[in-house]
């Protein structure tokens, strides 16, 4: 192929001189091959041949190859700063891991606001078949009323259990000082709209109990406690006597009384 280029330009650039030595064509083939051998050569040879020269000449030190690394990384670990749409990031990460903590911080407050089950002794085989005949039977005895109270709590209605016993507890306290608190917590908890353990009632009882705080008393919520009671009566109640809850104690003391 070079014969063939030399060809060419000797055509165009050939000056006769029959005094030329054998040895003078030879060197100007020569040249002139090499010369031809420059102008076709691929960019992309020419290229890498030149940053082969620049890196020999100049070496990376350990601290640049390290910051070259990472800018080939950055697409995966990448700061929002820099790629704000980037689902990996370690900002966002952070992020998240601190809002995972203030929602288990509010959890665990929340948890901490429910009071423990009424302590009682354990239920007998007559209790527990006694709450099967009616719902007062059920709620007329702390192991009834824990039993239930666990029941709702799968149902995410214990609150309803919470703020019958508050009522109760209410209206055994005869100081007015400690009935005007009571009554106030009674309400932010069970009452206030904004309250995630508010109970449901109707707009008829709510204006009873917002005339009722005026002058708080032992009877405030009586008309809100027995709404929340003939709900738990006709809605909760039949489910729970059918629920895995009742018949697995219903089981486990029949079968104490069998071997006993």
């Amino acid at each position: 192929m070079w014969r063939q280029v030399v060809l060419y330009f000797r055509t165009h650039s050939y000056h006769a001189d029959n005094c030329q030595t054998k040895d003078n064509l030879q060197k100007e083939d020569e040249a002139d091959i090499k010369a031809a051998q420059w102008i076709f050569k691929p960019m992309g040879s020419e290229r890498t041949e030149i940053r082969k020269r620049q890196m020999a000449a100049t070496p990376e030190s350990p601290g640049a190859a390290q910051a070259q690394l990472s800018t080939g990384n950055r697409g995966s670990n990448a700061c929002c700063f820099c790629w704000c749409c980037c689902c990996s990031c370690s900002c966002l990460t952070v992020r998240n891991q601190e809002e995972e903590r203030a929602r288990r911080t509010s959890h665990e407050l929340q948890a901490e606001g429910i009071p423990n089950c009424e302590e009682s002794p354990a239920p007998t085989l007559e209790e527990v078949n006694a709450w099967a005949q009616s719902f007062d039977k059920l709620m007329l005895t702390p192991a009834g009323r824990n039993a239930f109270r666990e029941f709702l709590r799968t149902e995410f209605s214990e609150e309803n259990m919470l703020f019958w016993m508050a009522c109760e507890e209410l209206k055994q306290e005869s100081n007015k000082s400690v009935i005007e608190e009571k009554a106030r917590l009674i309400y932010e908890d069970y009452i206030s709209i904004l309250s995630p353990k508010e109970v449901s009632l109707d707009s008829r009882v709510r204006e009873v109990i917002n005339r009722n705080m005026l002058e708080p008393s032992q009877h405030t919520f009586d008309d809100a406690q027995l709404q929340i009671y003939t709900l738990m009566h006709r809605d909760s109640y039949p489910r729970f006597m059918n629920s895995a809850i009742y018949k697995d104690l219903l089981q486990s003391l029949s079968e104490k009384s069998i071997e006993a």
